[in-house]
């Protein structure tokens, strides 16, 4: 991912200098086994442990002739131990290194992920809560449908982010793992009581049976939960750009000194925040597809994966990671206008309460059909005309001779709708 999209803290889980150390960390791991089993000598292990270290710019240098990076840092690394190192990567093929460094990389950027998702949870649950009698227009198929409130949109929000706190919780839990089961994954000559017990060292869970590497299903439901959680963020800033159009403006970003929208238009306050929330996740989507094409692999192991991956997974943490920071920074700086959604709510003469005056004549003594007509005539002239839909069913007589006008003033009240609201606000509250 490119710097501008790009966080510290996720950044440094993905850099060169990174991974050779996971890899360092995995050898080093696996000779303290060997030890305590005796194949090490003490004085070797000790040995090993204080001169063990690596230069990106070394292994870099060395892969240029070697032509394989795994060989090109272990040449780099035994330079730096002398004989003793004859014990580093014993027994281990280059999977074993690779597949469990990255299950080290996957478990680490995983936690910052969660807490990226926690934090946008918490976000939307605090704004879904302080709107919670904020009423406002829903829509459906984009046109003006019936009351709602703010904080009952957001509190949808609120609970698709914490699925997909659950959901990537679980998928970076069945992809932080490691195999230590040698050339084509037999245990030949590393048993699988010495991979537990470097696993569990490593803080990583095993693949139970290994083809040498890590199965890419693993890999393949991590990205596909990623691009869920992508499309989720993608739904939240499409409704919030729409909220900011012009003809709209019930909410908008915030609006930072010395900010410009244009550099022709003076006046424009654009919702970029969303945008880029809706670009990024786009290419998460297509990662997702990346990693389902790499779950098929060769026999027991073939690289077909390794530069899809290299590519993909570090791209992916860190665009996500980006944007659910950008995402909780749009919702706790978001500029709501209740006024102006009481405006917008009004603005169609009165027609969302169309459902509601149809009830009441139903429940009267009108058929349902006879109803419908009733309502729908009035609210077609009410479109068509302007006329408010509440004068118009007054001057009604066959609708005045069902209905009185304090009955139909009160067919016409938006608490109404909202009466229920309090009931999804507990769920949201136990969030």
């Amino acid at each position: 991912m490119i710097p501008r999209y790009s966080r510290p803290a996720m950044s440094a889980v993905w850099t060169e200098e990174a991974k050779l150390g996971r890899w360092l960390e995995v050898e080093l791991a696996v000779c303290r086994a060997w030890a305590r089993r005796g194949v090490i000598p003490a004085a070797d292990l000790a040995e090993i442990e204080a001169k063990a270290g690596f230069s990106v710019e070394r292994t870099l240098e060395l892969e240029k002739t070697t032509n394989h990076d795994v060989v090109a840092f272990l040449t780099d690394v035994n330079e730096r131990i002398g004989p003793a190192s004859r014990w580093v990567h014993y027994g281990m093929t280059s999977s074993d290194v690779l597949d469990t460094g990255l299950g080290l990389a996957i478990k680490r950027s995983g936690e910052l992920l969660l807490e990226g998702q926690a934090a946008l949870t918490a976000a939307l649950k605090a704004l879904a809560l302080k709107h919670r009698d904020t009423v406002c227009v829903g829509r459906t198929h984009g046109v003006h449908a019936e009351p709602t409130s703010f904080g009952l949109k957001m509190a949808t929000f609120a609970m698709e982010s914490r699925r997909n706190e659950e959901r990537l919780a679980r998928a970076v839990e069945q992809a932080s793992v490691g195999a230590l089961s040698g050339a084509v994954g037999t245990y030949a000559t590393l048993s699988p009581e010495l991979e537990l017990e470097v696993l569990g060292e490593l803080g990583l869970g095993a693949e139970p049976a290994s083809t040498q590497v890590v199965a890419r299903d693993r890999h393949a439901d991590l990205v596909s939960q990623m691009a869920v959680a992508a499309s989720s963020l993608d739904r939240l800033a499409t409704e919030l750009r729409h909220l900011q159009r012009t003809e709209v403006r019930e909410a908008e970003e915030a609006f930072t000194a010395g900010q410009k929208g244009s550099s022709a238009m003076p006046h424009k306050r654009n919702p970029i925040t969303g945008e880029r929330i809706s670009g990024i996740a786009r290419v998460v989507r297509g990662h997702a597809v990346a990693a389902f094409e790499d779950v098929a692999l060769w026999h027991e192991r073939d690289i077909s994966h390794s530069s899809v991956e290299r590519i993909i997974l570090p791209d992916a943490f860190l665009a996500m990671d980006y944007m659910l920071h950008i995402s909780r920074r749009l919702v706790e700086g978001l500029v709501v206008y209740p006024e102006r959604m009481k405006e917008v709510l009004w603005s169609s003469g009165g027609l969302v309460f169309s459902q509601r005056v149809l009830l009441g004549l139903v429940e009267r003594g009108l058929t349902r059909e006879d109803a419908y007509a009733l309502v729908q005539r009035n609210a077609m002239r009410c479109w068509d005309t302007g006329t408010p839909l509440r004068e118009l069913l007054a001057a009604d007589p066959e609708v005045t001779a069902v209905i009185d006008d304090a009955a139909l003033t009160e067919l016409f009240d938006p608490s109404w709708y909202l009466r229920h609201v309090g009931t999804v606000m507990e769920r949201v509250e136990a969030l």
